[in-house]
């Protein structure tokens, strides 16, 4: 076995979510989250990679997606780099060793998991920056074609999440048949385990804590920009990872939405829009979002007016879900949006949450057969509810969005970050 070093699995952790599990999904507290224990959580996702390859006929996956190989091992490495350049990658047969192709001298970032079984230096390393794709395009086909025949007496069919051509190429002059796997990987992911609703709610409460540092900074003269520097900053002291967007802005800034944090000065009676769009703990997504209202001051009764309608919106679309609701009859009985508002939509009523955003997306009604398919909700998944409400040529816009977790009988919110009293006109 050709390793990098010795693997030393770190012992078991005694640190299981509490036994309240009414819902099926493990049982987190009513306070703090839920703990999980590490092992089961790469056990079970490992299990449903494999399992979907029985279900689609393939003797193996070569993994060049960063989240697909977090899935199937829990293994991470230089995550935005291998982001952009498709030079790690990962074998996983149905049966049989997990094999590594590892970034040269950092196989001891990964070796110590008990997911991967053998660990070799990749094949592909600044093969594209170096010019040397033709030449490196057979060595690494002829390797995966040997390792799946050593496991199936035979060449077979493999499924590739994302690679350059030429590989993919080199791998059918090796016999092989290569299958894009893509769309079935995240469909396998599409229900989390109780191990993984705990590392999303571990995920949310270190977010919710990033959000209160951002609200509480929120004052004039300061900038989209500064708020910015401290989510990010707290996400990072939280244990998260990354932020995929910049979606925090103010004032005329809110519409439409999308605009990403700039240098504009914050004013008294400005609205102040985020979206959280966090890889946070454990490298689970958090997405939230929430508007705020700058002081001193009151806000308008026009600002009061988007922030109820969003909350509505949002609050309607929650109630709806539950299991065995078709992705068609939630967009059919979703919150009918008010004419003026409607060219401004936010694109999907629903999106999946996992370790980024995933499986479903259901869209509007008037958007459906463009952007989304058939399915239908199951106790597992996690889903982000959207809201925007703005008006073209209006002053301002209103971002609203929860993350809950389907159960056996509805839904339960992971989000728990309060609403802004004085934009819902409630007693403070």
């Amino acid at each position: 076995m050709d390793r990098d070093q010795t693997r030393t699995p770190p012992p078991p952790l005694d640190i299981r979510p509490e036994p309240n599990d009414a819902d099926g999904l493990g049982g987190l507290s009513d306070s703090l989250p839920g703990a999980f224990d590490p092992l089961a959580l790469r056990a079970g996702r490992l299990a449903r990679v494999r399992q979907m390859l029985r279900d689609t006929g393939l003797a193996a996956a070569v993994l060049f997606d960063p989240n697909n190989q977090r899935y199937a091992t829990g293994s991470r490495n230089m995550f935005g780099y291998f982001l952009r350049n498709s030079t790690r990658y990962i074998y996983v047969p149905v049966s049989g060793p997990v094999v590594l192709f590892e970034y040269p001298g950092s196989a001891h970032v990964s070796t110590w998991l008990e997911t991967i079984e053998e660990a070799r230096t990749s094949k592909v390393v600044w093969s594209a920056v170096n010019q040397r794709d033709t030449v490196s395009a057979r060595p690494f086909a002829q390797e995966i074609a040997d390792l799946i025949r050593r496991n199936t007496g035979e060449a077979g069919r493999v499924g590739l999440d994302r690679c350059p051509m030429l590989l993919a190429q080199a791998l059918e002059a090796e016999g092989l048949t290569v299958v894009d796997c893509q769309q079935d990987l995240l469909h396998a992911r599409r229900l989390k385990t109780p191990e993984e609703i705990a590392c999303l709610t571990l995920s949310m409460a270190a977010s919710e804590a990033a959000v209160a540092a951002t609200e509480a900074a929120i004052r004039p003269g300061v900038t989209e920009t500064d708020l910015f520097a401290t989510l990010y900053g707290q996400v990072i002291a939280g244990g998260g990872e990354f932020i995929e967007t910049r979606l925090l802005s103010s004032g005329p800034r809110t519409n439409p939405w999308f605009n990403e944090a700039g240098s504009r000065v914050l004013r008294p009676g400005d609205l102040v829009g985020l979206d959280t769009d966090t890889i946070g703990c454990h490298g689970y997504y958090s997405d939230f979002s929430r508007t705020f209202f700058c002081g001193p001051g009151r806000p308008t009764g026009y600002q009061k007016s988007l922030y109820a309608m969003a909350y509505e919106q949002v609050q309607h679309n929650m109630a709806l879900l539950r299991p065995g609701l078709t992705y068609r009859a939630l967009s059919e009985q979703a919150w009918p949006i008010p004419e003026r508002f409607f060219d401004r939509r936010y694109p999907s009523i629903i999106h999946g949450v996992g370790l980024h955003g995933e499986t479903p997306l259901v869209a509007h009604a008037a958007d459906f057969d463009r952007f989304s398919g058939d399915g239908v909700l199951e106790p597992g998944m996690v889903v982000s509810v959207e809201s925007y409400i703005g008006e073209v040529d209006g002053p301002e816009g209103v971002k609203l969005e929860e993350e809950v977790v389907i159960t056996e009988t509805g839904s339960r919110p992971i989000s728990r970050y309060p609403f802004d009293d004085r934009l819902l006109e409630r007693q403070v």
